[in-house]
């Protein structure tokens, strides 16, 4: 474009120093008389004519080679930009095929597994779910209990426990049943011990606020005379209760339910082993069977609630070690072993 320019310039020079002079002879010779001066005028305009289709032509000449050299200068952008673009998008190509591949690779080994644990951990927990509001229902139904009842599952022991220790105080009818721990679950085995029309309980807890809060629920429900909330704060026990492997918080003494609370305990007929909390220490719940197998009868039952956890598998293992008991495990929603003495 700027070369165009300078070729214009010469040219509007030349036209018109042309179109002066074309312009002036009609004149002089209008003025020698050579011409009149109607054909003076006349010739002047024709020579103004002429002049204008020769400018016209000359300037289409100009945007012509000015429109040419614009194509020129567009197609050679054109090709610099095609093989910029062309380059990038091979590297882009190239890059997005690479992220393709990763993530089919993703698909082909993580998400099937992942996706196999997602389902097969939803069908599990529908599974427990189902058998809870099942057990639920079979346990309310079969108690006739009062129409709002206190929660269970979470820190409260699930209904199929539940479910299970009403058949077995329908089967043994026990004299006594001891619970270590005390809650919703004190409830319900008060409702299953009235159905039964004998027996009591005694649950046992180390807090004295959540004793206070289990003694309300219990008196709610009308079972006072059936259920008693006995508070007995966790003291250090002796080396013979605590055996060799378990170890309280922070190095200290084993701990467990104070035993000068609980001498009047006989003839238990089940022990419900919910307590104390795994927090305590390790293997909390072993003094349980040390303790009260003595005061046992000798057809008593004793069921350890949260047996798949590996405290409790381990500490069933020295029950049975220890003191010659039987286990069978249970179907349930955090496991249950029931132990018994071997019979004769």
């Amino acid at each position: 474009m700027p070369s165009l320019r300078r070729r214009a310039k010469p040219l509007l020079a030349v036209g018109a120093v042309l179109g002066l002079a074309v312009l002036a002879v009609p004149t002089v010779l209008g003025v020698l008389a050579v011409l009149s001066w109607a054909e003076a005028v006349i010739a002047t305009a024709v020579l103004l004519l002429g002049g204008l289709v020769c400018a016209l032509g000359a300037g289409l000449w100009l945007l012509r080679r000015s429109v040419s050299a614009l194509a020129t200068s567009v197609n050679g952008h054109t090709r610099r930009v095609t093989e910029v673009l062309g380059q990038d998008r091979l590297e882009i190509t190239g890059s997005l095929d690479e992220v393709g591949e990763r993530i089919t690779r993703l698909q082909d080994h993580a998400l099937p597994r992942a996706s196999r644990e997602i389902q097969r951990t939803v069908t599990v927990q529908g599974r427990h779910d189902y058998e809870q509001q099942v057990a639920w229902a079979e346990l309310r139904e079969y108690l006739d209990v009062a129409p709002f009842m206190p929660p269970l599952r979470g820190w409260a022991a699930s209904p199929d426990v539940l479910r299970l220790l009403v058949k077995l105080i329908d089967r043994h009818c026990p004299e006594l049943v001891v619970e270590c721990g005390s809650g919703a679950s004190s409830v319900w085995i008060g409702y299953a011990l009235r159905r039964a029309g004998t027996g009591r309980l005694v649950a046992i807890e180390h807090e004295a606020r959540y004793a206070e809060l289990s003694r309300d629920l219990i008196a709610a429900h009308g079972l006072d005379d059936v259920v008693e909330v006995r508070h007995a704060p966790l003291t250090e026990v002796k080396s013979e209760l605590a055996g060799t492997e378990a170890e309280g918080p922070v190095g200290s003494a084993p701990l467990w339910y104070d035993l000068s609370r609980l001498g009047d305990l006989k003839r238990i007929g089940l022990l419900f082993v919910d307590g104390p909390p795994q927090a305590t220490g390790a293997q909390a719940r072993y003094p349980a069977v040390p303790a009260l197998l003595p005061h046992c009868t000798d057809d008593a039952v004793i069921v350890l609630d949260d047996a798949d956890r590996p405290d409790e598998r381990a500490l069933g293992d020295r029950w049975i070690a220890e003191h010659r008991l039987h286990r069978t495990e249970e179907q349930a929603e955090k496991g249950a072993h029931v132990f018994t003495r071997p019979t004769a």
